[in-house]
């Protein structure tokens, strides 16, 4: 009789867990979707505001681009120091760092708001970085906290917080719910925790729902009808599926050997003048910007979606010069993420195809380039696939498109063996675990 009467007391706080869990997880998916609109908004205009700039004045960015980089990174490593990079290796990192303090320094809501200012501030600055993968570490961030607050029982929802937030993220920036989810899965666990998966997935809905209400049901990089015979599938999804994958895993290489610490004089030289550095990546990015026309500053998006759609013309060095603008951002050390850019150079690769194979559409071979050195960079086929679909909104090529992705995929484990995402976190995680020891010898 007692046991039953403990169970009758129990289960109303049972049910009270229960949806306290699921209020926080609705709510922070709520406020990701918010903080993903918000950054969307200021990262467009920075970019807006450089664009008006460089048309104005053509030779600006030789002034304003190595003094905004030379800025974001004094500040990103003085005033958000963990706030460096795309994100997405912290919020990797964050999910097995041991002590709470640690994660809680790249998980805080001030470095997400820091996020969202630097990233907006380097793009003024026509730095080629995304706010995609920022977005990952900003909805991580947001509800983590709000779990901290909350103070949820269960163990395992630390975890689950994290998962849901970044994908959240991704979901409320690209307006790819199911994007999101498969990038939790493939990039960020690479495992899927049964008991928390309701709600992680529920999170991540809620945060494209609210995205799609505020912006419209748009397609992020437009939309396009073309089509593409099995048939005559083999030799695109090839040439994409091996281009991208050279390409791509040989960015993922040299950003993996730039964190890593280049030998040398040089490499002494960047660390013990990182602001330096910065200027003087943001001199390089100049002139590649006269090279480009002007046209490979900010996120690649308007580029990208032109190309798409018919509506814009590049030169046949868009694609290169493009790869090479994020690499110069992105080595800088500024914060910011290479998804967009990613895209933009994979679009810009498919274009140059059109001449090389013909017979097939522009807007097919676009989008093959887009997954193929998608998924050479970050080497997530199933990501760069869904990703793409849902982005363009063209599901007719979803064979050739997963066909491109895995050749691509096999091509750039070939060229860089490790993945990018998962060595830099690997990177940070053992910086922190240094920092700890140190901490401890000191107590000590």
């Amino acid at each position: 009789m007692s046991r039953r009467l403990l169970r009758v007391f129990r289960r109303p706080l049972l049910i009270v867990r229960v949806w306290r869990t699921r209020l926080v997880f609705w709510g922070g998916a709520v406020a990701v979707a918010l903080a993903a609109i918000l950054f969307a908004k200021t990262s467009a205009a920075g970019s807006h505001l450089f664009a008006q700039g460089v048309a104005a004045y053509p030779w600006l960015p030789f002034v304003v681009t190595p003094l905004a980089f030379a800025a974001v990174v004094w500040l990103t490593r003085r005033v958000f120091p963990g706030a460096e990079g795309s994100g997405i290796p912290q919020t990797i990192a964050a999910l097995k760092i041991p002590v709470l303090a640690e994660r809680q320094s790249v998980l805080s809501l001030r470095l997400a708001a820091g996020k969202i200012l630097l990233t907006s501030l380097a793009l003024c600055g026509g730095a080629s970085v995304g706010r995609e993968g920022p977005s990952v570490q900003i909805g991580a961030a947001i509800l983590h906290s709000l779990g901290k607050w909350v103070r949820l029982p269960a163990q395992n929802m630390e975890t689950a917080l994290v998962l849901a937030g970044g994908a959240a993220g991704i979901a409320a920036a690209f307006n790819t719910p199911l994007a999101g989810i498969v990038f939790a899965i493939e990039e960020l666990s690479r495992s899927f925790e049964e008991r928390a998966s309701g709600v992680m997935l529920t999170a991540v809905i809620v945060a494209g729902v609210v995205s799609m209400g505020i912006l419209g049901n748009y397609s992020y990089f437009g939309h396009t009808d073309a089509v593409l015979a099995l048939t005559q599938a083999w030799r695109p999804v090839l040439a994409c599926g091996i281009l991208g994958g050279v390409l791509g895993g040989l960015f993922a290489r040299i950003l993996i050997t730039f964190a890593f610490g280049i030998p040398g004089r040089a490499g002494d030289w960047i660390k013990a003048h990182p602001v330096a550095f910065a200027a003087l990546c943001g001199l390089g990015m100049a002139v590649l910007g006269q090279l480009s026309g002007q046209a490979i500053y900010g996120t690649g998006y308007d580029e990208a979606r032109g190309l798409l759609e018919g509506t814009r013309d590049l030169a046949p060095s868009f694609g290169l010069l493009k790869l090479a603008a994020t690499v110069v951002s992105y080595v800088s050390g500024l914060p910011g993420g290479i998804f967009a850019p990613s895209l933009a150079v994979g679009a810009g690769m498919g274009a140059d195809l059109v001449a090389w194979i013909p017979g097939i559409p522009a807007g097919a071979l676009i989008i093959l380039g887009m997954a193929g050195y998608f998924t050479g960079v970050v080497q997530a086929p199933i990501t760069a696939s869904v990703i793409v679909m849902e982005m363009t909104d063209n599901q007719s090529l979803t064979l050739p498109l997963m066909a491109t992705a895995l050749i691509a995929f096999a091509v750039s484990r070939v060229v860089c063996p490790q993945p990018i995402y998962r060595t830099l976190a690997q990177r940070f995680l053992e910086k922190s675990v240094r920092k700890v020891e140190r901490v401890t010898e000191q107590a000590v």
